[in-house]
């Protein structure tokens, strides 16, 4: 009984943490299950859970991509971080956020849709689709500019700790677009270093 009330107070917290830092929208994942047409197009599967294309459920029918963490039974501090850190970025090279599911056990971050997928399809050695040279070029100053813009223009200084061709989203246009912001770490903005432990441990959390 004792353990029941424990459990119950640390996710009521963790409501309470979410809606103290992250304002977005918030749906549940009874609208989780409509916006995916109950989880019928798979986009990718990573490290933190599964991505399914779907449509926001209002008169503008926007393509969405939304990811399922997983791993329900964690603290849900990468989930916070995530949103914290995606909610207070706004910048051409950084994926835009819509909202967010927390009902349980149950999470997901819903953003917006891009339809070339990420960088990775394009620069496999098993995939016949090719960059020319100004294409990649224009891509890695894409990057550059966003994680410039979140080391120093963001309201508060993000590290992002988890940058790779798998999390460099890419639009119609092939703009370039960072995303999953789960190991990400917020800043003060006149932190100047940041620990290289601390990059390790995160590292070494992920892996």
């Amino acid at each position: 009984m004792v353990r029941a009330k424990n459990a119950r107070r640390k996710r009521d917290s963790n409501y309470e943490n979410i809606e103290a830092v992250v304002k977005l929208k918030r749906y549940s994942y009874a609208d989780v299950k409509k916006m995916t047409n109950s989880f019928a197009h798979v986009l990718g599967k990573g490290g933190y859970g599964t991505v399914y294309k779907g449509k926001l459920p209002d008169s503008s029918g926007q393509e969405i991509a939304l990811k399922i963490l997983k791993d329900p039974k964690e603290n849900g501090e990468d989930f916070i971080n995530e949103l914290a850190s995606m909610s207070i970025a706004s910048h051409v090279n950084i994926v835009s956020l819509f909202g967010f599911c927390y009902e349980g056990s149950k999470r997901a971050i819903i953003y917006e849709f891009m339809p070339n997928g990420s960088l990775d399809k394009f620069i496999s050695e098993d995939v016949s689709t090719k960059m020319d040279c100004k294409a990649l070029y224009n891509i890695a100053v894409g990057v550059a500019r966003g994680l410039d813009y979140l080391h120093n223009s963001c309201v508060s200084k993000i590290v992002h700790f988890d940058i790779k061709p798998q999390n460099i989203l890419l639009d119609e246009d092939l703009c370039p677009k960072i995303s999953d912001f789960g190991l990400a770490k917020l800043c003060k903005k006149n932190d100047s270093i940041i620990s290289m432990l601390d990059a390790r441990d995160r590292w070494l959390h992920c892996s």
